[in-house]
């Protein structure tokens, strides 16, 4: 007889193969007859979000005292001096500034629910964009062949009284780096379309599909009921949701974005108890090689869609804040200098956002010596003074309580920097 492990496992990786044709009808009939409910314990869930090409963390919360800095960007430096003719930055403490795009940030901030690391960054020097992002997801900066993805073997450290497919979600349109591995997780790019993909090729996911309906072919109805229902009701369920009705609790208001509409989705899916423990969302467009601008321009809209999403999906959590908690990343960070184009060129450290109930909040963590060119790497660029593993496996430490940072960054050896309480 089917193990209770072995069927829910190969239906979760059948579910992860369904991208190209919708969910099969035969998966569709099992689950509209089951009742749906709360299918699982609520657990806290990790939202992680990935702003890809790389953030200028030195324009995002700027050392504005720092002269070398004011000379070095001459064309987009901005201070925190109101002058009544351009928006200052943001004071947060005296040294640092927040740029005024992200002023919905500013509250949070104060209320020490959002916390600040700067100078945050890989150990590996690559200035490749596909390698960074690679090594940041695989969570082992100096492991090319790293299979699993970091956030994949969190999952895995967590335990499940019930498996279910959901415990690791992608709003994307498909498995991100940090997804891959032998736990469950889905891509999802609009859970209104429910179009789910499995990392692989057509030829795996046809497999995938084809080895779950021989599996259920052969399952009585009795052993179906037992040990496939959790998978089956999280389908129905999905299913059901009415994403373009939703109304987001305390009059949140998420951006018309790609970002804003993942986070409001992960919501819905956060207060449906499908399971998911860690979410996942993508932010592009931060390679600002060009007409990078200052309180207008590519950057400024950037930062106010992340800000902004953000605190929408804080404020609809509403009751539901304890349960989450959500971390920024960037590959790397860009150069001190300006460019001749208005820009700014790859670089190595920047700086990410967390924000949650039991976040160090109200800080800027980390550590930055003053912007002379004898304190820079190779001569241009802010140094990483922060290891981001030292970052991601605290927040997952304390708020997903895994407390396993041999299996999660395998080789990190460093200490905590205190960005959690």
């Amino acid at each position: 007889m089917t193990s209770r492990r072995g069927f829910v496992k190969a239906g979760a990786l059948a579910l992860f193969g369904i991208g190209l044709g919708g969910i099969p009808s035969f998966v569709l009939e099992a689950a509209a007859s089951v009742q749906s409910r709360a299918l699982f314990k609520r657990k806290k869930v990790l939202i992680c979000i990935f702003q890809r090409g790389a953030m200028d963390g030195l324009m995002a919360v700027t050392p504005f005292n720092d002269p070398y800095l004011k000379a070095a960007r001459p064309g987009l430096f901005m201070s925190a001096a109101k002058s009544g003719l351009t928006k200052p930055l943001i004071d947060l403490d005296g040294n640092y500034g927040l740029h005024p795009s992200m002023s919905a940030f500013e509250p949070l901030f104060r209320d020490k629910r959002l916390a600040i690391v700067h100078g945050m960054g890989s150990p590996n020097p690559t200035r490749s964009h596909f390698d960074a992002q690679d090594y940041m997801e695989s969570g082992t900066p100096f492991r090319k062949g790293t299979a699993s993805g970091w956030l994949n073997r969190a999952v895995g450290l967590l335990g499940h009284d019930a498996a279910t497919p959901f415990q690791g979600v992608s709003l994307t349109s498909s498995l991100p780096r940090s997804f891959y591995g032998e736990n469950a997780a889905v891509a999802i790019s609009n859970i209104q379309d429910f179009n789910i993909q499995m990392r692989g090729n057509p030829m795996g996911a046809n497999m995938a599909a084809k080895s779950f309906e021989d599996l259920y072919d052969q399952t009585s109805s009795n052993l179906l009921k037992e040990t496939g229902k959790e998978s089956f009701e999280a389908v129905n369920m999905l299913k059901k949701i009415d994403v373009k009705n939703y109304k987001p609790a305390n009059n949140a208001v998420y951006p018309n974005s790609s970002l804003g509409n993942s986070l409001k989705q992960i919501a819905q899916l956060i207060k449906m108890d499908v399971g998911m423990e860690v979410a996942f969302a993508e932010s592009g467009g931060w390679d600002t090689h060009v007409n990078q601008g200052t309180e207008t321009g590519i950057f400024a809209r950037n930062v106010n869609d992340l800000s902004e999403s953000m605190v929408a999906f804080w404020t609809d959590m509403g009751t539901l804040q304890d349960d989450v908690t959500l971390m920024s990343m960037t590959e790397f960070g860009r150069t001190v200098h300006q460019n001749g184009t208005g820009g700014t060129d790859h670089g190595r450290a920047s700086c990410n956002f967390i924000l949650g109930n039991t976040v160090n909040g109200g800080l800027v963590h980390g550590k930055m010596d003053p912007l002379a060119k004898e304190n820079l790497e190779d001569g241009r660029d802010l140094k990483v003074t922060t290891d981001f593993r030292s970052i991601f496996s605290e927040v997952a430490d304390k708020h997903l309580s895994i407390n396993n940072n041999n299996v999660i960054f395998p080789d990190w050896k460093g200490d905590i920097i205190g960005v959690m309480r």
